[in-house]
């Protein structure tokens, strides 16, 4: 008689322009996986919208790798889901789709939010009850955004969710929106877990148009036959909520312990802070969703992180890797040169989507090089502007981990830890939001070592076999820090200014 294979968990992580699925051992060895991508399509001025039927037609050939992979080597247990969070579609009766996915970075929404945050509704007490700030990527606003300008489009759905719920509901034909997806639509009290009655009545909605809610490590169905097929898995594997992407990439990071600070840098930037309640800015700055029951994550998102290296490659005719060799031969500081990297407006902590950039100080000394170190220490100085932010709502910061694909140069690895003032430590191995889900399903389906869960097991799987320590360039970035905020108040008058003649 053979002897039973090991259990393995296949994780599902939706993102904004791919697929990624991963089949995990329980103890995080990759088994296989697989990636595929889908459009962003921007039909008209602002708009970032996706066809769901692409993306899931793009699910299926991303499992359909991962699983072939890993064939023979694990028997599957659970499938768990990470999500992208912030985007809104509506579906039928039937749960299917009725019109495109706005993403996250759908930004027609945006004079909406800020008629709101000039006083039309109190956002504070808003985001502080729901958790999500007000700005075009949060549903609500998206919501009232239509409800204004496509009144056809806002009431034709049955339901309105976001893409993990359209593959989940798919997947097992029955519609959920899980805990921690539902904390960033700005639609849900945090306190309570329940729709927030004053977010519904500004997004025009009723509760029955909102999808049930679960906790994020519920085993939410199975998949059904037909799924299961095309999935190349065996039919009936349980199906677990999971979590959104952000949420989830704290804990594959094992950055789940209060103190423990998560910083990514991809296209856009993001700090991340595990916290043991409920816990947001009193003044309204930053974000705080759902993990699970015990923990949350609060926290900043900026929008331009590595696309502002992709912007100067582009405009300065150079590869990224000669731009970065370049910053690393200049002082810190860039010779006098600060850069508001705004080139996508901005989200945390000002959440201003009108702010644009600007180079201060430029002079005829200055070079490409000059140009491309005041960028990214712009990019950086903004991150710093988040930590401060914690900071000043009482959070405190023992350790960072940092992951992106900005991790890969030395000299920004060094730059962050200069700006940020703290040692920040580089993971190996890591897989982020797709391990975070194969987590929760491991913990769902009760395949974790007796007496571990998730968030208590979840950093032994990770190590730091690099960390960066600030040098005596800390001291000049954080008197650069005061510079970067006058400088942003003064560019919020002129480029309101500007987009308007």
């Amino acid at each position: 008689m053979s002897e039973p294979r090991p259990t393995a968990v296949l994780a599902v992580d939706l993102g904004t322009t791919s697929t990624k699925a991963v089949v995990f051992a329980a103890d995080g060895t990759v088994l296989g996986a697989g990636d595929a991508g889908y459009p962003l399509a921007e039909p008209e001025p602002g708009a970032a919208v996706q066809d769901p039927e692409v993306v899931w037609e793009a699910v299926g050939d991303a499992v359909g790798d991962a699983v072939t992979t890993a064939a023979g080597h694990r028997e599957l247990v659970a499938v768990a889901f990470s999500g992208a969070m912030h985007g809104l579609l509506g579906v039928d009766a039937a749960g299917e789709p009725v019109g495109p996915l706005m993403t996250w970075a759908d930004s027609r929404a945006a004079d909406v939010a800020a008629r709101w945050r000039a006083g039309a509704v109190d956002v504070v007490a808003l985001q502080r009850r729901t958790g999500t700030p007000v700005h075009a990527m949060s549903p609500l606003v998206k919501l009232a955004w239509l409800r204004r300008e496509r009144p056809s489009l806002h009431t034709a759905p049955a339901r309105w969710g976001g893409l993990k719920e359209f593959v989940v509901g798919r997947a097992t034909g029955r519609r959920v929106t899980d805990a921690s997806c539902a904390s960033g639509t700005g639609l849900r009290d945090l306190a309570t877990r329940t729709w927030d009655d004053e977010a519904l009545d500004l997004a025009g909605l009723v509760p029955d148009a909102l999808d049930e809610l679960v906790d994020t490590t519920d085993v939410v169905g199975h998949l059904t036959d037909r799924v299961a097929d095309a999935w190349g898995v065996t039919r009936g594997l349980p199906v677990v909520a999971g979590a959104g992407d952000g949420p989830l990439a704290n804990l594959g990071l094992g950055a789940v312990r209060p103190g423990v600070l998560a910083c990514s840098i991809g296209t856009s930037g993001a700090l991340r802070l595990a916290v043991d309640r409920p816990g947001v800015d009193p003044r309204g700055r930053l974000f705080c969703y759902e993990l699970t029951r015990e923990r949350w994550v609060a926290g900043g998102a900026t929008t331009n992180g590595g696309v502002v290296l992709d912007w100067a490659a582009e405009a300065f005719g150079a590869d990224r890797a000669t731009l970065l060799a370049e910053a690393a031969d200049v002082l810190p500081g860039a010779d006098g040169l600060l850069a508001v990297p705004h080139l996508l407006a901005e989200r945390a902590p000002r959440w201003d989507g009108a702010l644009g950039g600007a180079f201060l100080g430029l002079r005829h000394t200055h070079r490409r090089g000059h140009l491309t170190r005041a960028l990214l220490e712009g990019v950086c100085l903004q991150l710093r502007l988040v930590l401060e932010s914690l900071y000043e709502a009482g959070m405190a910061v023992e350790e960072v981990r940092a992951t992106g694909g900005f991790a890969r140069s030395p000299f920004w690895r060094g730059l962050l830890a200069d700006v940020l003032g703290v040692p920040v430590g580089y993971p190996e191995g890591h897989q982020g939001s797709a391990w975070g889900a194969a987590l929760l399903g491991l913990q769902a389906v009760g395949a974790l070592d007796p007496g571990v869960d998730a968030l208590t097991g979840a950093a032994d799987h990770v190590g730091i076999p690099t960390t960066a320590r600030p040098t005596a360039a800390a001291r000049r970035y954080t008197d650069r820090l005061a510079l970067l905020e006058r400088a942003q108040d003064a560019l919020a008058e002129v480029t309101g200014e500007l987009r308007a003649t």
